[in-house]
Parts: C-alpha cells; sequence; structure tokens
C-alpha cells in the first residue's frame, strides 16, 4: 500500500519541486530578453506532456532532442545574465543593518533634500542605493569618494560644472561610495526611444541588481524611483520620504504604478 501511494505521490512532489524553481527563474529574469525564451520553453514543455500521455513517439523524440539544445543554447546566448545571476547569490550585504532610527531619518532628509533642490534647477542626478545585493564592479567603475551622505555634496557632485557630474552616484550604508559610476543600460525593447540615457542606466542597474535609484531627470525636472526594472514617479517631499521608507527600512511592497 505504502508502495502505491508513494508511486502517485512521487510525480506530483517533484512536478511542485520543478515549477517552484521554474517560477523563481522567470521571477528572477523577468524584463531581461532571457524571460520570453523561458516562457516560449513552457510552452513547449506543456506540448511535451501532451506527446507523452498521448504516446506520440516521434513528437516526443523531437521535443527530447530540442531541449537538449535548448540547455546549450540557454548557456551561450545568456551568459551575461547567469554570471549576474550567481554574483546576486554570492554578494550580500544589508543597508539597514546597524543604523539607528534617527541615522535613517537623517540620511533620508538629506537624500530629499538635494532631489528637490536639483529637481528646482532641472539638474540631472543619478543615485544608486545598495540594498542585498553588492555594487562593487560599478563602485569600481568610478571615482572612489567614502563620504557621509548630505545633501550640499550631493548637489555639489551634479552640477554641470563640476568635473564628476556625469555618471552615477553609489551609496553604502549611510556613506556615498563613489561618483561618476557607469550604470548598465537597459536592454527592455518595449522601452520608448525617446527615453535618454540616464533613464536607460537608471532602469538597466535595477534590471541588474536589487539596487533602488534615486533620478532626477534633466529636460522635466521630475523626480523618479527606478526598481525592478520599472519606474515610480514622486510628486513630492512627503511621497519620497515615505516611498524610501518603505523600500529601504519597511520592506514594504511598494505599489505598482
Amino acid at each position: 500500500m505504502e508502495y502505491f501511494y508513494w508511486k502517485f505521490t512521487k510525480p506530483a512532489i517533484e512536478i511542485l519541486i520543478l515549477w517552484i524553481i521554474y517560477y523563481r527563474m522567470l521571477a528572477f529574469f523577468i524584463g531581461t530578453r532571457a524571460f520570453q525564451v523561458l516562457k516560449g520553453m513552457a510552452y513547449l514543455l506543456v506540448l511535451f506532456l501532451f506527446c507523452q500521455i498521448l504516446g506520440l513517439d516521434t513528437l516526443n523524440w523531437l521535443l527530447t532532442k530540442l531541449f537538449a539544445l535548448s540547455i546549450i543554447g540557454m548557456i551561450v546566448l545568456f551568459q551575461q545574465e547567469l554570471r549576474q545571476g550567481l554574483a546576486r547569490l554570492g554578494e550580500r550585504s544589508f543597508f539597514s543593518l546597524g543604523l539607528e532610527e534617527k541615522d535613517r531619518n537623517l540620511i533620508i532628509a538629506e537624500l530629499s533634500d538635494a532631489l528637490f533642490r536639483l529637481a528646482k534647477q532641472k539638474v540631472g542626478c543619478l543615485l544608486a542605493i545598495e540594498r542585498t545585493v553588492k555594487l562593487e564592479t560599478y563602485i569600481s567603475s568610478g571615482i572612489a569618494l567614502d563620504a557621509r551622505i548630505s545633501s550640499e555634496l550631493i548637489q555639489s557632485v551634479f552640477l554641470p560644472v563640476a568635473p564628476a557630474h556625469d555618471g552615477g552616484a553609489i551609496i553604502r550604508r549611510d556613506r556615498i561610495a563613489a561618483i561618476a559610476c557607469l550604470f548598465p543600460l537597459t536592454e527592455n525593447p518595449h522601452l520608448s526611444k525617446i527615453i535618454g540615457t540616464r533613464h536607460r542606466a537608471a532602469l538597466g542597474i535595477t534590471e541588474h541588481t536589487d539596487a533602488i535609484v534615486l533620478m532626477v531627470s534633466e529636460e522635466t525636472g521630475e523626480i523618479s524611483i527606478a526598481m525592478e526594472g520599472r519606474f515610480i514617479p514622486v510628486v513630492n517631499k512627503e511621497r519620497l520620504i515615505n516611498l524610501l521608507q518603505d523600500i529601504l527600512f519597511n520592506h514594504n511592497a511598494v505599489e505598482k504604478q
């Protein structure tokens, strides 16, 4: 009886485990070119199961060979995504670790003040905040700073007359780790062609890491938060402060807009 029970339970457990792994892969690659390929493979997998149930041996054989080739093809085509995934698994830090509430509030106040002052002057700004995935690669592409966060310093970095105003700044805990950093541009094919380089860089680093990016548009003076490959518009300082509290310290889900 136990053997009979396990004979039918084992396939169900295996299917559940494989589905969870596949779902996590889809969630990880969402917003990248690999996402559409994984969706296509899901349809092929369903077709493969139907062929097995119906006993279609020829189609079954073809799909088996196709899956074997697709594994090799994915390794070749998506080397960059795989490297990023391994980096995200291996590099961990915690933004809020060791920061008291008054320090958190001070950091958010300084960031908010800097962004709105820059927005008023229509000065472009790109600030990436490190969360659980270390941004060491991007820090090394810029100029090391390691200075305490302050509104005045941020403003001076991004003024057009400043020699290091191009690129982005990276914040680690309560420090500005580096400035003039190079961020990867988004590979989202659905993004409007009129979106500028600063917007594409803001989205790009959030597709590769779990960082959030604070951005001021040089053309419009609008403030946005980029996270998980999408933009969240910021209409006033209170909204920005609440979002930063939720994202960085309360770990609440932010409503998609």
